[in-house]
């Protein structure tokens, strides 16, 4: 059975709303929460404004974890979407995946999409899918 990880129903919803505003770029920003459970969405840019890429920049993603710090959240994953194509991780999503005790999540703003967000454990070019549990707020 793939391992577990729980996630607040506000926050799938905000990731929808994320993906589907901004239908011709991947989106991307990093999830945080306390206690395993991820309760805490931060939006960022894409630095590559890019349909297949993304970054986020470097003075950002500092910021991002110092606010974490701030407000005592953990940070437990990563997300961005995939415009077009599976939301499944790609070549260079799995060469990118620079934190590898991190969950990726991958959303895919077609509303056809049956399962339209996604987590994943990469690691070391291994990829497994992660099983998401919606924990109410």
């Amino acid at each position: 059975m793939a391992a577990q990880i729980l996630i607040h129903r506000a926050v799938i919803d905000e990731l929808l709303t994320h993906a589907r505003s901004e239908p011709s770029v991947e989106c991307c920003g990093l999830l945080a929460g306390r206690d395993g459970i991820i309760t805490t969405v931060f939006r960022t840019k894409n630095a590559l404004a890019s349909a297949t890429a993304y970054e986020i920049a470097p003075m950002e993603l500092f910021e991002l974890f110092r606010r974490m710090r701030e407000e005592y959240l953990d940070h437990l994953g990563i997300y961005h979407s995939h415009p077009v194509g599976e939301n499944a991780p790609s070549r260079s999503d799995i060469a990118q995946a620079h934190y590898p005790e991190t969950p990726y999540f991958i959303i895919s703003p077609r509303p056809e999409t049956i399962r339209s967000v996604r987590a994943f454990s990469i690691s070391d070019g291994r990829v497994e899918e992660l099983e998401i549990v919606l924990v109410l707020a």
